[in-house]
């Protein structure tokens, strides 16, 4: 209903809202109610849970009474009702049910997570006794397979990154890289595989960086996404490093020098024997 306005009766603090009674037409009518003993909605618990696993949402309130009126909801950029005339709405209803005033839901979903609000309604001596209860719901998720770049080929001396993501895991997961199935400790120093190496892992990010690749670092690489719920290994990719090829380097400039010249020795011959026009 909508609330219009606040009063406190006996020092307890009451308001007066109207509810809509619709009927058969298309007429709606308003009945005022005094509702009392309204709890702090910013008085509100976490409830955490692994996903594909069962959550309680508990609502808290002294004592059930068979008149007593129940709503749940939940919060957003909507309102959606879970639990709603007697019934549970929408996806909760065949994988959740009623226990006294809260909800447990069986098999908790990324997509459960939210603010939840139960609201309680039972008629008093003052008028109509109303209390609400804020419960948020965090769902942990764990890591999917991480998406690795790394790499095929690479010149020694050049700065090279590999990158691994991983966009299911929550909390956000913590990365650790492996070459050749051996984990890397994070200091070049003390990983034997990476002698005469310098680089930088962030295992937030998920980039293992290398400042000036050399033919030691070849190998296998592959990372896993860790957080508190579980892990998950991207498959192994292999990175091969080669040195500079100076001497085909030159060769592949005398051969274009060559091709030039003989194509300039050409044009001059041409000119000479009058294949073009004076224009």
């Amino acid at each position: 209903g909508t609330v219009t306005s606040v009063l406190f009766f006996h020092g307890q603090p009451c308001r007066l809202y109207r509810r809509h009674l619709p009927t058969r037409g298309l007429t709606r009518f308003f009945k005022d109610h005094k509702a009392c003993g309204f709890s702090d909605p910013k008085d509100h618990h976490v409830v955490t849970a692994i996903e594909y696993q069962e959550v309680i949402l508990a609502c808290k309130y002294p004592k059930k009474t068979v008149s007593s009126r129940l709503e749940w909801k939940k919060l957003g950029r909507g309102i959606s009702f879970v639990y709603y005339q007697q019934a549970l709405q929408g996806a909760f209803k065949d994988r959740a049910e009623l226990i006294d005033f809260s909800i447990r839901i069986k098999n908790v979903t990324r997509n459960d997570a939210g603010k939840y609000r139960c609201e309680i309604s039972a008629p008093s001596e003052q008028g109509q006794n109303l209390a609400e209860d804020t419960v948020t719901l965090e769902v942990l998720v764990a890591p999917a397979v991480p998406s690795c770049e790394v790499p095929s080929s690479a010149l020694s001396g050049t700065t090279v990154e590999l990158r691994c993501q991983d966009k299911e895991g929550n909390p956000a997961p913590e990365y650790t890289w492996f070459k050749d199935g051996i984990r890397l400790s994070g200091n070049p120093r003390l990983d034997a595989q990476s002698t005469n190496s310098s680089y930088t892992m962030n295992v937030k990010s998920g980039s293992l960086q290398f400042n000036a690749v050399s033919k030691l670092d070849s190998g296998e690489y592959s990372c896993e996404a860790r957080n508190s719920v579980g892990h998950r290994k991207c498959p192994g990719k292999r990175m091969q490093v080669d040195d500079l090829n100076i001497s085909g380097i030159i060769a592949a400039v005398v051969v274009v020098a060559i091709v030039i010249s003989l194509c300039g020795l050409g044009v001059c011959y041409a000119q000479r024997k009058g294949y073009f026009s004076s224009k």
